[in-house]
């Protein structure tokens, strides 16, 4: 999980100063390694009178909180230990009795000001005296990371709307370990499109499957910046400098974000069409080269390596788009769409007007967008046919499918070649279910 988190975080492209693979003045940084920090801190806390030891058996608070739920009451610990008499104490001591350790919660009000949602008071009398030490010394999260937020210097809290109901149990660690309370903010949950907590049922599980879907790392971090934050104005594509300088917890809405994945797929299509073909040619290449379609000698000539990416870029979302739209015309052999077929050469004269072309083009030259596309108008209009019908045969000869890019922006692509090659063999294909 450590090694799923690193690794996401390398992958967007944030670093950080000190903490796991970096050692730092404020080392160890696994709260597993820390735990007699913890313990310690415990220990101080039972001496100074501000936490005391709870030999109440898990069968005993279980029972008591059945009975206020039957009582259709909310139950918080009672402080039955914290009734001993020294006697009691003293006998459970010697004899070695299990005990957890609670925090004793003072009376009155604690409060905090978020930088989100302002000021936030809470009555005490509504905070149980809560477990900060188990009865087997393993440390609770509230001490865990007081203690460590203490040895560490934090001044700056930021999480989860979902943990205000645990600061103000923080603040009253901080106050009594006699330390400085650090600032807070809650930002607003990320939620899925059904408005329920982000979870696995929603798509990716972790970082890296969005890596793996395709998405590019800036994308990612453009998007995530802005769910349950404005820059204050209509802007949505940011470079990382934009986002830095333009941020400000101020900024933070109130209410839960929306992790809207069509939203996602627009942000990342912003940044595929604003990259540099280079750039888009490494990613690209990749993506192709595990699909097993960079045997074609398109991959292999830069110039038209290139030219085919610009032609498929306006109808890619993800990375994973370029195999899907550039399958067609790098593999080695067309897969015709059975409906393609039936629509567009349920006529057997198609096929004749297909040869016709297929004889003009060989002569072509030179095999550009321009002459192509002459030659093919200049075809229909030779055979009496309208140039549209001409054109979809074409499109299926080329590549299988109904849709695809610019059709003479592809044979000009394909070159002449390769083009009639494919013209060809569909008139064989066709030929041979007649």
């Amino acid at each position: 999980m450590v090694t799923g988190i690193l690794d996401g975080l390398r992958w967007l492209g944030l670093d950080w100063d000190e903490g796991p693979e970096k050692d730092g003045p404020h080392a160890p940084y696994f709260q597993s390694q820390r735990y007699e920090r913890h313990r310690a801190a415990a220990d101080r806390l039972l001496e100074s009178g501000h936490a005391y030891r709870c030999y109440c058996t898990p069968d005993r608070l279980r029972e008591e909180r059945e009975r206020a739920e039957q009582r259709g009451e909310a139950w918080q610990y009672d402080r039955a230990c914290l009734k001993l008499s020294a006697d009691d104490r003293r006998s459970r001591e010697a004899s070695g009795a299990p005990y957890a350790v609670r925090f004793l919660v003072r009376e009155g009000h604690t409060s905090f000001i978020d930088a989100v949602h302002g000021r936030i008071e809470f009555d005490t009398a509504h905070v149980e005296d809560f477990v900060i030490l188990r009865s087997d010394r393993h440390p609770t999260y509230h001490l865990s990371v007081v203690v460590d937020d203490v040895d560490m210097g934090i001044t700056n809290v930021i999480r989860g709307d979902d943990h205000i109901s645990n600061t103000p149990k923080h603040v009253l660690l901080f106050e009594a370990l006699g330390a400085a309370v650090p600032s807070f903010a809650h930002v607003p949950l990320i939620l899925g499109s059904d408005k329920k907590r982000l979870s696995k049922r929603h798509g990716a599980t972790s970082v890296m499957e969005y890596a793996r879907q395709g998405y590019l790392p800036d994308a990612m971090v453009n998007f995530l910046a802005l769910l349950g934050w404005s820059p204050g104005d209509d802007r949505q594509v940011m470079t990382r400098e934009e986002l830095i300088a333009a941020f400000s917890l101020d900024g933070i809405s109130g209410g839960n974000a929306v992790f809207d994945t069509d939203k996602l797929d627009w942000m990342n299509a912003q940044y595929v069409a604003r990259m540099s073909v280079e750039e888009l040619a490494a990613h690209a290449r990749t993506v192709l080269e595990e699909a097993g379609l960079t045997g074609s000698p398109i991959v292999h000539d830069t110039l038209r390596f290139h030219r085919l990416l610009e032609l498929l870029r306006p109808r890619v979302k993800r990375l994973g788009d370029f195999v899907e739209q550039g399958r067609p015309l790098l593999a080695p052999a067309v897969e015709y769409d059975p409906a393609a077929i039936e629509k567009n050469f349920s006529s057997g004269d198609m096929a004749e007007h297909l040869a016709a072309l297929a004889q003009a083009l060989e002569r072509l030259s030179p095999f550009d967008e321009s002459h192509v596309e002459a030659v093919v108008r200049g075809t229909a209009t030779d055979r009496a046919i309208k140039a549209g019908p001409l054109i979809h045969a074409v499109r299926v000869a080329l590549t299988g499918r109904t849709a695809s890019p610019g059709l003479f922006e592809m044979m000009a692509l394909l070159g002449r070649d390769e083009t009639t090659a494919r013209l060809r063999a569909l008139l064989a294909f066709l030929a041979a279910r007649s």
